[in-house]
């Protein structure tokens, strides 16, 4: 066991689980803070705003901090966030909270990604991320459901001083086991914009962007289709749903590998068949088990997607991954948001449900279209891909 990225996966499961723990707490926050439900609805757009925009000028201002220095006023941020969250006496003071603890939600998942890269063997460092990652994955199968359960019974707040928990573990784990990193330094903050000048940075968020919003149409309105079109209980999505996160940890994992071995071809196969599961699940839908396998399969290789795609920002970022890592988070979450939408605006058009999953096959195409772009543009030979002298030149002191 690699105990400096188990410290980063406690970490990554407490912020996964404060995420979105909220969206089943919705009914009885909105109770206790007499707002309607749409209301509190907005705690998790702010939340998800606050991720998009906090994480990179967290990024940026801690730039020449220590990595562990940095990593851990992160999680300390968080737990602040989640006490706030369990006091709030206010739907404001409750928005203000969730907001503080969001800016560290891209920030750590993107500086851990170049720090769990950096305690590992240069072949394993795209594994090393999809480990960390398998905290995140693990918030939604575990953390989640187990979360929810708790507010309802013991009250909403009970929930996020639990979570306040995991993050006073996820500090200490971090001191502890958590390396002291040598790495370069920019001469300003300011120099981690370089990155912003490297085109197959910005192709490689367009791609995660994509990735990401084909997951979200579909993931978005899971519980409609499988509710009105499979025909599962309202009881029984639930135990669906827990099958597709274990779907997601395991092609998390597995994408990790994929991109060890090789990463664009990899990512290209990886989208093919994710076009392909897609566009079956329109038919499959329609009957219980193929349905629940083909939702399943559709998560594992839906996910491995990702961690495949944080590795190749930090590789193509030069001397800055820290940014890049913490943009690309940034841009799953602009994916996730365009892919609610997405959704909504097919079933606001009028179509079948049965017509998301072909909606979201037609933006994972997208996605593999850019993709084989980006590898054509590697092989011309004026292509040349930048070095990583940060992942190359961590070392433990």
């Amino acid at each position: 066991m690699n105990l400096p990225l188990l410290a980063l996966a406690i970490a990554a499961f407490g912020i996964g689980t404060t995420e979105f723990v909220i969206l089943g707490l919705l009914p009885e926050v909105a109770s206790d803070l007499s707002v309607s439900i749409p209301a509190a609805g907005m705690l998790v757009s702010a939340y998800a705003l606050g991720v998009a925009v906090g994480g990179p000028l967290l990024a940026v201002a801690t730039a020449r901090w220590p990595r562990k220095t940095t990593l851990t006023w992160l999680m300390v941020l968080f737990i602040i966030g989640n006490v706030g969250c369990a006091l709030a006496p206010s739907y404001a003071w409750l928005m203000v909270a969730r907001v503080v603890t969001s800016f560290c939600h891209a920030a750590f998942f993107g500086i851990g990604a170049v720090v769990a890269a950096s305690v590992v063997e240069p072949h394993k460092r795209a594994q090393a991320m999809a480990l960390m990652f398998t905290g995140l994955t693990l918030a939604n199968v575990l953390g989640v459901p187990l979360g929810t359960l708790l507010g309802q019974h013991l009250g909403w707040r009970s929930t996020f001083w639990a979570v306040v928990a995991i993050g006073v573990l996820a500090v200490a784990a971090v001191v502890r086991w958590v390396p002291h990193l040598r790495h370069q330094i920019s001469g300003s903050a300011l120099g981690e914009f370089r990155v912003l000048r490297i085109r197959q940075v910005w192709l490689a968020l367009a791609v995660s962007v994509l990735a990401s919003t084909s997951m979200f149409t579909l993931f978005t309105y899971i519980t409609p289709i499988l509710r009105d079109v499979t025909g599962v209980s309202p009881h029984n999505v639930s135990g669906v749903l827990l099958l597709c996160g274990v779907g997601l940890t395991i092609g998390n994992l597995l994408g990790g590998r994929l991109a060890d071995w090789k990463l664009l071809p990899s990512l290209m196969g990886i989208f093919a068949v994710l076009a392909g599961v897609l566009a079956a699940f329109s038919f499959t839908s329609a009957w219980l088990w193929p349905a629940i396998v083909t939702v399943v399969v559709w998560g594992m290789v839906s996910f491995a997607a990702g961690t495949p795609l944080q590795a190749r920002v930090v590789s193509q970022a030069g001397d800055a991954p820290s940014l890049a890592s913490t943009l690309n988070i940034g841009a799953f979450n602009l994916g996730n948001a365009i892919g609610a939408w997405l959704g909504g605006a097919v079933i606001t058009a009028g179509w079948s449900l049965q017509a998301i999953p072909l909606v979201a096959a037609a933006v994972t195409l997208s996605a593999l279209a850019l993709t084989a772009y980006i590898a054509w543009l590697d092989r011309q030979p004026a292509a040349q891909a930048p070095e990583a002298p940060v992942l190359a030149d961590c070392k433990a002191v």
